[in-house]
């Protein structure tokens, strides 16, 4: 039997026919959306679209107009009204802030003058003295400092006091038979003797000198409120520093576990370089008062114990209160006698080198270093909001800020790619 070849089988009906393909049907075109406004035109040939290049029109897009902060409120009404009781709060919490800023002056007094004291209580804990102990030492020989300080100095300076008031016309007197002065009246004339003698009638006349010191009454209720101010906040000092491990440790809970243990290093720099620093500038301070005091005993120069507490008072505020007690007490020495107002001068100039280059790196060593420009923009400004007590603690904290800036905020902002 011989077989078949593949055409017959089929012609034999032994083996099906294949199936025919169907011819390839073009896509249909594309129709053009409005996400294709703004695409390229399709090229010749290209199989998906039918529509030529040169007769493609995209279809514009419309967008709706932009409607004001104003006319997209769905409820003006209840914004309104919380507009205003944010206002109204807002101007409440200003004036109870304004009523209560004695106390919170008062509060921030004694916070730093407990961080100022923590050195030495640790001190004393590091010799084996219990920290309830220390504290009782620390707080009674503060007070025993101050009164025997007030003690010796309040009987003579309010002496000196009256006795500068009363030999006024005598100094004035004696400062118009300088040579210098002749020479300053030469050159302004009689206008500069006349405004002398204004100024002297000024200040010996006791009605002026109760008009500047708002009278007696209010004299004694400045004075009055003055030591129950310095005893609220001996009192608070006493508070704060008993309980700062307990604040630390409560201001350390209400953060996350997981930063606790960089918070907890960093308020431990910054108070320590707080502490050390209000150490130091009050150490600063009575290091002036002192060379003060000695000048003015040596050179024979008037009211010796009045110009030591100016010079403590004066030099707490950080670098430039030097610099402002040195031109004042310049300036008083001239009514007594030229020369020696020229040596306190000179030497009192030596005085702040050796204090500048000197005692200040040594006793401000643990401080956080603060920029120069920093330190009298803070002085300034704490100085006008607060005063002498401003100006000593804005130095601590723009020290604070500057540590938190450098050890939080830039390395965050170098973590950035």
């Amino acid at each position: 039997m011989s077989e078949k070849t593949p055409r017959a089988a089929r012609d034999a009906g032994d083996e099906p026919l294949p199936r025919r393909r169907r011819a390839k049907q073009p896509r249909p075109a594309k129709a053009p959306s409005p996400a294709d406004s703004f695409t390229l035109a399709p090229a010749p040939g290209d199989p998906h679209y039918v529509v030529a290049a040169d007769t493609y029109q995209p279809t514009p897009v419309t967008s709706e107009p932009a409607r004001s902060f104003w006319a997209r409120i769905d409820r003006p009404f209840a914004v309104g009204l919380m507009v205003t009781l944010g206002a109204l709060t807002a101007f409440v919490i200003g004036l109870a802030v304004s009523n209560l800023s004695t106390v919170l002056i008062y509060i921030m007094l004694a916070l730093f003058a407990a961080l100022g004291l923590e050195p030495i209580v640790n001190r004393l804990m590091k010799l084996g003295v219990p920290r309830g102990w220390s504290i009782v030492i620390v707080v009674l020989g503060l007070v025993v400092v101050v009164v025997a300080v007030l003690w010796l100095i309040i009987p003579t300076v309010v002496s000196q006091i009256s006795q500068f008031i009363r030999d006024i016309p005598t100094l004035i007197q004696s400062m118009q038979q300088t040579e210098w002065f002749q020479s300053l009246e030469d050159m302004f004339g009689a206008s500069l003797t006349d405004m002398l003698s204004a100024l002297q009638s000024f200040l010996t006349d006791p009605g002026h000198l109760a008009t500047i010191g708002g009278g007696a009454l209010q004299f004694g209720v400045g004075l009055v409120a003055v030591v129950s101010g310095g005893f609220t906040t001996l009192v608070l000092t006493l508070f704060f520093l008993g309980s700062l491990p307990t604040m630390k440790q409560a201001f350390y809970r209400l953060t996350p576990a997981r930063g606790r243990t960089n918070l907890a290093a960093m308020t431990e720099q910054i108070t320590g370089s707080i502490g050390s620093y209000l150490m130091g500038q009050v150490t600063l301070a009575f290091a002036n008062s002192v060379v003060a005091f000695i000048l003015h005993a040596l050179l024979g120069l008037p009211f010796p114990a009045l110009m030591a507490v100016l010079a403590f008072l004066i030099t707490l505020i950080p670098m430039i209160g030097s610099v402002l007690f040195w031109i004042f007490a310049s300036i008083i020495a001239l009514f007594t006698s030229p020369v020696a107002a020229l040596i306190f001068a000179l030497v009192y100039l030596v005085y702040m080198q050796i204090e500048a280059y000197v005692l200040t790196p040594r006793i401000m060593s643990r401080a956080v270093d603060v920029p120069g420009a920093l330190v009298v923009i803070g002085a300034l400004v704490g100085g006008t909001l607060l005063g002498l007590i401003g100006a000593l603690v804005a130095i601590p904290i723009s020290a604070s800020i500057l540590l938190i800036i450098k050890q939080i905020w830039v390395p965050r902002q170098d973590a950035k790619v």
